[in-house]
């Protein structure tokens, strides 16, 4: 008995991606129109699909070059909030399985807020060691931005419960006799960077959030501190707030 084109497409649905070239040759015969539109569009998200797994693929480079060298755990660091007038800066360090194979891992501002919520599940499920780590607008303030990052990913690499082997860092050099990369968007090269750079900004966004509630007049839910026209304009209006960057709202306080 002929399927009909509704009952093919819930199968083409209820199939994997990976397998989606064995269904496609069912069909290939079947000269109805609509049968024809969805084996065309299934095509087209199995080229998309390869092109993801080559791209995680690609972005696992960095870590396979160290397994080679017997370095067993690869940890990836990256911040978030380093730009904004409010709110800390967050770090976190990430060390991966070796066969860690997550699609859509990205650099997080790649992302949607949807998408890093989703891989930030994902990696707490998949991940092997992971730590995380604020440094407030005070220690900002007292130390500068630059400093209190790296005094941030320091503490992320004592708080793991394995020392890594290795290090891969985006585009920051830090004081630790653990070898290390440091290069520029390595959240977008490495997929331990990718991971630590979902985790840390979910975490912010999430604090952020919080600090709404305390503080509703600066938006920060929406802007997340950053230094946004309304925002600036609520400091303007209403001054600083307990967790506003003072070394960095200054010049709007005139």
């Amino acid at each position: 008995m002929l399927k009909s084109i509704n009952e093919i497409k819930q199968e083409f649905i209820n199939t994997d991606i990976k397998n989606i070239n064995n269904i496609i040759e069912l069909y290939l015969n079947d000269n109805r129109k609509g049968v024809q539109n969805i084996i065309k569009s299934y095509k087209n998200k199995f080229i998309k699909y390869e092109q993801e797994v080559l791209r995680i693929e690609n972005m696992k480079k960095y870590e396979q070059e160290a397994y080679l060298q017997n370095k067993n755990f690869v940890a990836g660091i990256d911040e978030v909030g380093r730009g904004p007038l409010a709110g800390p800066v967050v770090t976190a360090c990430v060390i991966l399985p070796k066969d860690f194979n997550i699609l859509g891992i990205n650099d997080s501002k790649k992302l949607s807020e949807e998408k890093r919520k989703e891989l930030y599940i994902k990696i707490q499920e998949n991940a092997l060691y992971i730590s995380v780590n604020m440094e407030d607008n005070k220690t900002i303030d007292n130390i500068n931005i630059l400093q209190a990052t790296k005094k941030s990913m320091l503490k992320n690499i004592e708080d793991l419960k394995q020392k890594p082997d290795y290090l891969i860092l985006d585009f920051i050099n830090l004081d630790t006799n653990i070898p290390y990369i440091s290069m520029a968007k390595a959240d977008e090269k490495s997929i331990s960077v990718a991971a630590a750079s979902i985790i840390a900004k979910v975490t912010r966004d999430e604090y952020m959030k919080e600090m709404d509630k305390l503080y509703p007049q600066y938006k920060f839910a929406i802007n997340k501190g950053y230094g946004t026209k309304k925002h600036i304009e609520a400091i303007k209006k209403y001054g600083y707030c307990p967790i506003h960057r003072k070394t960095f709202i200054k010049n709007y306080l005139n």
